[in-house]
């Protein structure tokens, strides 16, 4: 396929070359940027897009914005396919480099005003804003001494520097507090936050905290995982409620980690790949396995074993973070999820930039720096598990209440504690207590980056395509 839209291209440059040197016009014609960029966007999505079969009847070279063009492209039911003219920047944040404050955030809005608010769900450590003495459930109602709106608030993630001031819970509302100056930096993000051992009743149980499935950082759940081993744990409860998903690869190393031996040694299915019936048949007719299934890795170098285990959850849980739920239940006798309803993402996406799609460099300098980031595969557990759009509901709802938050990991956190009794049947007593505020609010939006939305994405590696 990449082939013939080589060649393709290369019979088009021959007639551009042709049509370009006549004796009435020795001057070449100026280089139509936004029109390359267009036919890379078509090649791509009538080539490998999961829904190639459904795009709309758009000629290319009729639009003038390719980002306007992309969107036009979509599928009705596809709200992650993405496309970008910075795709260093976005690759740089599937690897757990940003330039970032250090924070994730809930963004709110008060039903009584309509005012907007961001409330700090965590905070990464070495981080601006943990140097700031930043913390979880702290509330921001003004950015820049002014107030937060529908058509700024995402500056909060993104940025160099800004001043936010904080609000004050009371009786009578929200008074405005202190501010604070804060500047962004370039970060390197361990995706594995929290790591701890709590005990209750007998037991005693492992924390994890994961906010993303990085490839350079599976070293990173093996140092957890071994020493949660070392300490001796009965029982395991790994924290997604923040994560929003990242790579395939990190998502087989983390399950492989933690499913039953026999399962692991046996390199069994973790989950199915459904192509679009070109690559479908492709891949099938000439056997192509590690398109059509991917396996549990026995090569990982910490084997939990692990029969039963608890995920906590939330809106934000999302794609390979659903994957690994998914993947483990029928290999396991219980995987119990505490939360809230997840996100529902059951596709997979890939990278691809020009130089994917063209041999001479010199025919994309103009564009290299753009990159499309398509839905190409629907994926299913080895039970046949998929098309979760509506996300999986908790076997145990708990609702998290951002203005009576806890630290995370601490047996008293609602979500934390529901676990701990649904695995010791004892009440955990509360130790510590938060302060109660009826405000009516909603929450309509959370983040950690302004690529986001990219990372609830199932990654798959370009490199499986060769």
């Amino acid at each position: 396929m990449k082939k013939l839209m080589k060649l393709s291209f290369l019979l088009l440059l021959a007639l551009g070359i042709l049509m370009g040197c006549s004796k009435d016009d020795p001057t070449p014609p100026v280089e139509n940027v936004n029109l390359k960029v267009n036919k890379f966007i078509y090649e791509v999505m009538s080539d490998i897009y999961l829904w190639y079969d459904r795009l709309p009847n758009i000629d290319y070279e009729e639009e003038t914005d390719p980002k306007a063009y992309f969107d036009k492209l979509l599928y009705v039911d596809d709200k992650w396919s993405y496309i970008t003219d910075d795709i260093e920047k976005l690759e740089n944040s599937f690897e757990g480099k940003e330039k970032s404050y250090g924070w994730s955030l809930a963004f709110g809005r008060f039903s009584n005003t309509g005012d907007i608010f961001a409330i700090v769900e965590f905070v990464y450590p070495n981080t601006p804003a943990a140097e700031a003495k930043v913390e979880r459930g702290d509330l921001i109602v003004e950015m820049n001494g002014a107030s937060i709106t529908d058509d700024n608030y995402t500056d909060l993630l993104g940025g160099e520097n800004i001043n936010v001031t904080f609000g004050i819970l009371g009786n009578d509302g929200i008074a405005t507090g202190s501010s604070i100056d804060i500047v962004a930096r370039d970060l390197e993000l361990n995706p594995v936050v929290i790591n701890s051992v709590v005990e209750h009743d007998g037991h005693k149980i492992g924390y994890m905290f994961y906010t993303q499935y990085i490839d350079n950082y599976t070293g990173a759940i093996d140092t957890a995982l071994q020493s949660l081993l070392d300490q001796e744990i009965t029982d395991l409860v790994i924290d997604l409620r923040y994560n929003r998903g990242g790579s395939i690869g990190a998502a087989v190393h983390l399950c492989s980690s933690l499913a039953p031996l026999d399962v692991v040694n046996a390199n069994n299915t973790l989950v199915k790949f459904y192509w679009n019936n070109k690559y479908m048949e492709y891949f099938t007719d000439n056997q192509v396995m590690h398109q059509l299934e991917v396996y549990m890795d026995k090569e990982v170098p910490v084997k939990m074993g692990l029969d039963k285990i608890h995920f906590l959850i939330g809106p934000s849980t999302a794609s390979a973070s659903e994957l690994t739920i998914t993947g483990l239940k029928p290999y396991m006798s219980s995987v119990t999820t505490v939360g809230e309803t997840t996100y529902g993402k059951y596709t997979a996406s890939i990278t691809l930039k020009p130089e994917d799609f063209y041999d001479s460099p010199e025919y994309y300098a103009s564009f290299d720096n753009w990159g499309i980031q398509p839905i190409v595969i629907r994926y299913a557990n080895s039970a046949g598990v998929t098309d979760f759009k509506d996300g999986f509901a908790p076997n145990i709802e708990v609702e998290e209440d951002l203005f009576a938050t806890l630290p995370l990991g601490t047996k008293e956190e609602p979500l934390f504690k529901a676990a701990i009794e649904d695995i010791t049947g004892s009440a955990v007593m509360a130790q510590k207590s938060v302060k109660k505020v009826d405000i009516p609010y909603t929450i309509f939006d959370r983040g950690f980056s302004k690529y986001d939305k990219n990372k609830r994405e199932v990654l798959v590696d370009f490199e499986w395509l060769k």
